[in-house]
């Protein structure tokens, strides 16, 4: 039997990821990217507010109204997660106040496609979920 070295059995890991699996660094990734402000900020970041156009950049403010009921708190956290992820960069300008820009990287963009399906499927069915709600709720 061949021994391995560290980068080998690393790459023969990756072959092995169960996102099932509590300890599977994809479970953690999972988790860390399906939270609602993330899923916004990255339709928002990919294609604007209404999801039709091309990447852009967005100020931190520009954001904010974006996505309404975000708190200013839970925006700056979601932002540094995902720039900490590699999902966004931070352009900071040295202006008087200075700008700071958000955009996709190239990793940000290959999420954002499974990610605006998300936020367009959960538009256009919630009337139906909301119906099966009321009904299981109506029969408890």
């Amino acid at each position: 039997m061949a021994t391995m070295t560290a980068a080998e059995k690393k790459a023969d890991a990756k072959v092995h990821y169960n996102a099932f699996l509590a300890a599977c660094p994809s479970h953690q990734l999972l988790g860390q990217i399906s939270s609602k402000w993330v899923t916004l900020v990255l339709s928002a970041l990919g294609s604007g507010p209404d999801c039709d156009g091309e990447p852009r950049s967005m100020r931190y403010s520009e954001l904010g109204r974006t996505l309404a009921g975000v708190s200013p708190k839970m925006l700056s956290q979601t932002l540094k997660s995902l720039e900490r992820d590699g999902l966004v960069n931070r352009t900071a300008t040295a202006t008087v106040p200075v700008t700071v820009t958000y955009e996709l990287t190239d990793l940000g963009l290959s999420l954002h496609q499974s990610v605006r399906q998300l936020k367009l499927w959960s538009e256009s069915h919630r009337d139906k979920v909301a119906e099966y709600q009321r009904r299981f709720d109506a029969a408890r």
